[in-house]
């Protein structure tokens, strides 16, 4: 009798939507309030979608090094519904999501929100970072 073929592995986890991650009631509604206050900003204002990766991610790494629990980025407004598509602009907007949750910081990430309009509205989002664990613990 021939040797049963070995299983294949298991699927990679599919990469959670950072933007649907829950928050604490205390969190949200500061968010909402505009009470959140950024510990670091990052602007891809002027960016091409490469650039602005490569940006994004040395902000996360550097923000996580340093502690900060929240980070104001700036990607400029999305395109309007109405216009017509392909879109000239947002390509930036549209693929930060998708950066984020296939990052090798998703892990560090808590969850993303829209900004508050003192902070940019719906040109810029916050990426709340998990608290860092302590060491002795």
């Amino acid at each position: 009798m021939p040797a049963a073929a070995p299983a294949p592995p298991p699927p990679p986890p599919a990469a959670r939507p950072l933007d649907s991650a829950t928050l604490d009631g205390s969190w949200d509604r500061q968010v909402t309030r505009g009470l959140v206050v950024p510990d670091r900003t990052v602007d891809l204002h002027g960016h091409n979608l490469h650039s602005a990766y490569g940006l994004l991610d040395d902000a996360l790494e550097r923000a996580i090094a340093a502690g900060d629990r929240v980070i104001l980025l700036v990607t400029g407004k999305p395109p309007r519904p109405e216009s017509e598509r392909p879109h000239a602009r947002g390509a930036i907007r549209a693929a930060v999501n998708d950066w984020l949750a296939g990052s090798r910081h998703s892990s560090a990430i808590a969850a993303v929100r829209g900004a508050h309009p003192r902070h940019g509205g719906s040109g810029a989002l916050y990426i709340v970072l998990r608290r860092a664990r302590d060491p002795r613990r």
